[in-house]
Order: structure tokens, then C-alpha cells, then sequence
């Protein structure tokens, strides 16, 4: 499972006793949803990135370049949009990726999002 982190989805998920369920379950978090995150509220990079099921993608120069061109196009802003092109097909992941949100509606129709505040999401119910 691959999932993509939005910063203010987070907030939950960092009280999460367990967030994935085997060794190869990853939280992806997109670097600019770090950013936002940590910008909204101070030390949030030190409780997510204490899981080690959690990996940072960076922004590297493809990812900058799309990342402007979708924010240009006015699919939201840089976290964003970055969330969005962190969860596009890549080669090293073959399955669906699935963004962690509180925000569904920023995200276009076709884009798989899940609320963290959903029953049941972080095994409350």
C-alpha cells in the first residue's frame, strides 16, 4: 500500500499507534506537504517523521516543473499539488496510490482520496 499524506490530514495520523501494517506498507509524504505542515505548526516534522514507515519524496527537478505547471493550471496550491503528483504511476510502485486527506474536494474527480476522519480509519470506531 501506498499512501500520500496531506499536512493537515497528519494531524491525526501522528497519534496513530500503528500506521502500517507490514514492512512494506509506506506513508509517502510529499516534501512541500512537510513544509505546510511544519509552517502550521512547529516541530511537526519530528512526530511524523518518527514513524519508519514514513518516507519524504522530494522535490526534485520533474516534480518542480509539474508541480508549477499544475499549479499554473489552478489544481490548488504547491502541497497540493505536490500531493497530486506524488500519487501519479511510478515505476518503483505498481499499485494504486491513495491520498490520506481531511480535504477531499481540493482534489480533481479520479483522484482516489480517503478522509482520515472517516470511522474506523486509524482503527476507531
Amino acid at each position: 500500500m501506498l499512501s500520500t499524506l496531506w499536512p493537515l490530514g497528519i494531524k491525526l495520523l501522528i497519534f496513530s499507534p500503528v500506521i502500517a501494517h507490514s514492512p512494506a506498507d509506506q506513508l509517502r509524504m510529499p516534501a512541500l506537504c512537510l513544509m505546510q505542515a511544519e509552517a502550521e505548526d512547529a516541530q511537526t516534522h519530528r512526530r511524523v517523521l518518527a514513524f519508519s514507515s514514513v518516507v519524504v519524496d522530494p522535490l526534485d527537478t520533474m516534480a518542480a516543473a509539474t508541480v508549477g505547471t499544475m499549479i499554473r493550471d489552478g489544481y490548488g496550491g504547491p502541497d497540493t499539488c505536490h500531493a497530486l503528483y506524488c500519487a501519479l504511476p511510478r515505476a518503483e510502485f505498481t499499485g494504486m496510490s491513495i491520498l490520506l486527506t481531511e480535504f477531499e474536494d481540493r482534489y480533481p474527480p479520479g483522484v482516489v482520496t480517503v478522509d482520515v476522519n472517516s470511522p474506523g480509519m486509524l482503527g476507531f470506531h
